[in-house]
């Protein structure tokens, strides 16, 4: 019994950590949505959302795009000879960009903005906090939360469903370059089975979840920097811990949404009769 209190402590604690590190984040959230809402002009003003979409959209650009591309050729290339089997090998392209326009695109960029920016943000963040520059801002009643998180959390949510336009063409081209190119498809049946199979819902749900994954990254990134603790080992674990639970929400935040959003298209896309069976 008594050996085993001190696990019994220390279940308790994690537990209690993590509650509590729940609701301070919640508590950050909402100071920063309180912002928005009084003072929206404010918090996006373009001197400071012009440097953040650069450095989180534009400087993203080229990884996600490779990404992206060379995700389409692995799908390609391991899809093909499974459809060739059966004698649908024409059909490849369809099953390949509904997936990528879904699933594959939106999280593939959002962990790409996770993995480049995340950490970045948290790590500068962080340094400001350790350094004291947050303390100072305060001090000359300057408020971190409108200068130095808004902006970054409005650029995340912004650039990361371009960045996922982005992702998903380069998919398709390199599933296109694969299958047709390489195997010998006609390009003719790769996009007209892609169009038969990929809806108009499958791209804009895509875009809806990345939005919700460029919020989830901005704010995980911003909390995790404003909390740093202190020295340099605090910076870095703050970064890694940014990038750990901001890959967790994404992943959590798909599960979600992709059952939400596949209920909401049933629900207003389904006959009458459908919905009484």
């Amino acid at each position: 019994m008594t050996a085993a209190l001190p696990l019994v402590a220390r279940v308790g604690w994690l537990v209690y950590e993590n509650v509590s590190g729940f609701g301070r984040f919640v508590t950050f959230l909402l100071a920063v949505l309180t912002r928005f809402a009084t003072h929206p002009m404010r918090c996006l003003k373009w001197s400071l959302l012009g440097p953040q979409f650069y450095s989180i959209g534009v400087a993203s650009i080229p990884v996600v795009a490779i990404t992206g591309a060379f995700i389409g050729m692995i799908l390609a290339l391991e899809g093909y000879d499974q459809f060739a089997a059966l004698g649908q090998e024409s059909r490849l392209g369809g099953i390949i960009n509904i997936s990528v326009t879904k699933q594959i695109g939106p999280v593939l960029a959002a962990v790409m903005v996770a993995g480049r920016v995340g950490g970045a943000l948290a790590a500068e963040l962080g340094t400001m906090a350790v350094t004291e520059q947050l303390d100072a801002m305060r001090a000359m009643d300057a408020d971190p939360l409108r200068i130095l998180v808004a902006p970054r959390v409005v650029a995340c949510i912004v650039m990361t469903p371009l960045l996922t336009i982005y992702s998903d063409l380069l998919g398709a081209w390199g599933a296109w370059f694969v299958t047709v190119r390489i195997y010998g498809v006609a390009s003719v049946d790769y996009w007209y089975f892609t169009a038969h199979v990929v809806d108009w819902w499958d791209p804009i749900s895509g875009l809806l979840k990345s939005v919700a994954f460029g919020g989830a990254i901005g704010f995980i990134s911003c909390y995790k920097g404003f909390t740093c603790s202190a020295g340099a080992a605090g910076v870095g674990r703050a970064a890694t811990n940014a990038f750990v639970a901001s890959f967790l929400a994404i992943i959590l935040l798909n599960l979600v949404l992709a059952e939400f959003f596949g209920t909401l298209y049933t629900m207003f896309t389904a006959k009458p009769l459908d919905l009484l069976q």
